[in-house]
């Protein structure tokens, strides 16, 4: 998953670790560093880490709007069983376009072994995955799960995956472009109001 742009996330990680109580897994940090918060094929956000403590940031699925959604389905919605009688702290890092939650369960002190939560909507079912954030993008990248952990399976073997930061998919927009194929966009300048 090359790089298209460099990160367009800046953030004050003591203040943003500070208001969650912990810190966050160094590959997710990296990551949002590197990358920037942004999606993957158009169907998977990985959201920017927001501070608890201020108005989100997003006014509509960023980190702690996405934690709140996680913590509401986590009590409601079965679990498999791998996953079963845990009582997690959920933290959200992502979402998908099938409204699938991807979370850490953030208990442990260390959280280079925080595990994953996903909350596969189409299955309707809480799944546990024993990686990191960008392991876990690399294996749903090569299909190196048993099944695929999102309920779109887009990019699911792909063996790449295009991945856009907020501010180049927006750069590519206002050029008129389809931000996701690189085409020109059939909708540019049209207003639909």
């Amino acid at each position: 998953m090359p790089r298209t742009a460099e990160s367009d996330t800046s953030v004050d990680w003591g203040r943003v670790e500070q208001s969650w109580g912990r810190a966050f897994p160094s590959d997710y940090r990296r990551f949002i560093d590197s990358y920037g918060a942004g999606g993957v094929e158009d169907c998977l956000g990985i959201v920017a880490p927001e501070n608890r403590q201020e108005p989100p940031a997003s006014p509509y699925g960023g980190m702690i709007h996405e934690t709140a959604n996680a913590e509401g389905a986590w009590g409601r919605i079965p679990k498999a069983a791998e996953a079963a009688g845990l009582d997690p702290v959920l933290i959200a890092w992502g979402v998908s376009c099938a409204a699938d939650i991807l979370c850490w369960d953030a208990s442990a002190e260390d959280p280079a072994t925080w595990p994953l939560l996903v909350y596969n909507r189409n299955d309707n079912l809480w799944r546990r995955y024993d990686c990191g954030v960008v392991e876990f993008l690399v294996r749903v990248i090569r299909a190196e799960f048993d099944d695929c952990p999102l309920g779109d399976e887009s990019f699911w073997g792909a063996g790449s995956a295009l991945f856009l930061n907020e501010a180049e998919e927006r750069r590519r927009i206002e050029q008129g472009l389809d931000p996701w194929t690189g085409g020109p966009d059939p909708f540019a300048g049209m207003s639909f109001g």
